[in-house]
């Protein structure tokens, strides 16, 4: 209790609160205009890195080596710098701001979503594709209506859970470097993303410690999303998801996303033509259709405002606590 009380009393605390919800307000404000890609050459460092050192000849335990070597050697220069350029930084309010910034993902995935479900309804397919097709991993091509639908409700719980949940929790509790090191493990994951078929074992390691860093916040933004299901079964859709609560994987976003939306998600998808067998949640329910995009949405949002309205809460809080305000 001590050590909680020196945490909410810390004017770090109250100063990272506030930063966080100024750059959320500035990335939601610039989502509505722009396509925000900070880290894209970042990304492109990381294919070109794969390319060099993810050799198929080698064995897998080689290939696992070379990947936690390739994180390593990635991660640790690059924090180090920025740690040791903050000493010279005589403003670190906005140091630490630009950080977040580079952190933070994108809030325009609920406008990119309502485009794409208003091109299913007009039966534009072809558009829906092209639309949704740089935001997912799996191959586009062959996706049904359907498939289409599903893919884009899967994609924004996990991308807000990710990007702007585990992010701000990082930011908040550890600092802005801690921050930037979840986002670029999260990078270099999507780059090297073990369910195409060449990145098995070399993005095995970086995948672990996504898993491993992402499992709180996950849980508590999971939570928040069981909390939207107010007013329907939310005991039993506790008691069908509470056994994935302590799994490493993100299975409990998208079954009790699916419980609350009534309908099915995830089961198969094809990435780079393999087909990839994943587990399906809510398995009797019917499959999602482009309201379902928009109905999903909202129950993002609605879990995403209430973590703002409990940063604010830790903000007034730590304010009180710490003196501040006297």
């Amino acid at each position: 209790m001590e050590h909680l009380s020196n945490i909410l009393t810390s004017p770090y605390l109250y100063s990272s609160a506030v930063t966080l919800l100024l750059l959320i307000a500035l990335k939601a404000i610039i989502g509505q205009f722009i396509t925000q890609q900070p880290l894209a050459f970042f990304n492109f460092y990381c294919q070109r890195l794969a390319d060099k050192v993810n050799k198929q000849t080698n064995s897998s335990r080689q290939q696992n080596i070379s990947g936690l070597i390739a994180v390593l050697v990635t991660l640790i220069p690059i924090i180090a710098i920025l740690w040791l350029f903050e000493v010279f930084i005589e403003v670190q309010w906005l140091w630490h701001a630009l950080l977040l910034y580079f952190a933070l993902g994108s809030f325009g995935l609920t406008k990119t979503n309502k485009n794409i479900a208003r091109e299913l309804v007009a039966n534009n397919n072809y558009q829906a594709k092209q639309k949704v097709a740089p935001l997912l991993l799996r191959d586009t091509e062959q996706l049904s209506p359907l498939g289409i639908s599903k893919a884009c409700i899967e994609m924004q719980v996990l991308r807000s859970s990710q990007l702007l949940v585990c992010v701000g929790f990082y930011f908040l509790f550890f600092g802005p470097l801690a921050a930037l090191a979840f986002r670029l493990l999260l990078e270099m994951h999507y780059a090297w993303n073990i369910k195409m078929y060449r990145f098995v074992h070399f993005g095995a390691a970086v995948n672990y410690i996504v898993k491993l860093l992402q499992w709180l916040p996950s849980r508590l933004f999971s939570l928040l999303l069981l909390i939207g299901t107010v007013g329907q079964n939310t005991l039993l859709y506790w008691r069908l998801i509470r056994g994935k609560f302590f799994q490493l994987d993100n299975g409990i976003l998208l079954h009790v996303l699916a419980l609350g939306l009534e309908i099915k998600l995830s089961g198969v998808a094809m990435y780079n033509g393999s087909k990839v067998r994943k587990t399906s949640f809510n398995d009797h329910a019917r499959q999602p259709q482009a309201t379902d995009i928009i109905h999903a949405s909202k129950r993002i949002n609605y879990a995403l405002y209430i973590l703002i309205l409990l940063v604010m809460l830790l903000a007034v809080t730590s304010y009180s606590l710490s003196g501040m305000g006297k």
